[in-house]
Parts: structure tokens; sequence; C-alpha cells
């Protein structure tokens, strides 16, 4: 068993639960790194979901890691991020048969979207019925105007280089 801990800088951490860290995990993203405020996976733990204080949701495959986490080549691979709602994201549930993530906001709005690409099914209190086969239809909340981002294989975030700028003063200018 692993457990899962989200944190302030952004960063999740697999833990053994001998209290030994397995695997820090660092979102790629565009965006600076949030606090992450809830944690779920699926029942089969295939997948690890985050929400974060801005209202993102990021998605990781763990199911290689997970079945031998010493071997280096069973990596997590973070697949999809999206903007589920403008405020902080306080509850995550994905449910596995219907293949949907339920999520919940600071402002009381709890939507549905479709767990493998993010696209939005609608809230719940709408007057229409949930459809959940069609997601041919391409469309956002009110409140959110940035389409999902699948992450590539190739992707990987990039660490920030340091570089030494010494001050000088310039009386001239």
């Amino acid at each position: 068993p692993i457990l899962a801990s989200a944190h302030d800088n952004g960063c999740i951490c697999l833990w053994s639960t001998q209290g030994n860290l397995v695997k820090e995990l660092l979102p790629f993203s565009k965006y600076p790194s949030v606090p992450l405020t809830a944690l779920c996976t699926d029942i089969s733990t295939k997948m690890l979901l985050a929400g974060s204080k801005e209202g993102h949701i990021m998605c990781w495959s763990i199911a290689s890691f997970l079945e031998d986490p010493q071997n280096s080549k069973n990596q997590i691979k973070e697949e999809l991020c999206w903007r589920a709602h403008s405020n902080e994201v306080v509850a995550l549930f994905h449910e596995e048969e219907k293949n949907v993530v339920v999520t919940a906001s600071i402002d009381g709005s709890v939507r549905l979207w479709h767990a493998m690409d993010g696209y939005y099914l609608g809230y719940f209190g709408q007057p229409r019925k949930f459809e959940l086969s069609d997601i041919r239809r391409l469309i956002l909340p009110c409140d959110v105007n940035n389409f999902p981002t699948i992450i590539k294989e190739e992707s990987k975030h990039v660490e920030k280089k340091k570089f030494e700028y010494p001050l000088m003063l310039d009386r001239d200018k």
C-alpha cells in the first residue's frame, strides 16, 4: 500500500506504510505551482486525481508504478489537466463504472466531468438530465474558459535553471 499526501507547494508525496518517502510528484503545468486541496483515486487505483486552490484538476496514471515501485521503468505519468472551477476545489470523486469525475468547489458548485478527457458534462441542479454518452459537443461552464490539456508522453516538467546576475549600481542611470 502507498499513502498519498497533497501539499501547499503543489507537490504530491507518495509514502510507504513505514513512513518512507517513495516518490514526489510535481504537476506539469504552464501555471506556477499552487496548493493542492483535494486528492482521490479510482477504485482500482489506476488513476490519481488532485484538485487545486485555483480550481484545476490534474490526473496521473499510477497503475504500473504501484505494481512495482522499485522499478525505475514504471513511471507515474500525468495525463490530463483541466480547469474545473474558478475557485478552490474542495472535493473530488471518481466514479469508475460511469467513467466520470465529480468536483465540488468552495463556491458551492458541484460539476460532472468525463474522466478520460476532462469534458464538461454538467452541474448538479441543472434542469436537463446528464448525457454521459454524448461527449462530442465540447462545452464549458460559464466561469471557465480553458479547454482540457492532454499531456503528451514526451512532456517533462522543466526544472528552472538558476542564473547568477550580480547587481551593479550605475549612478549615471
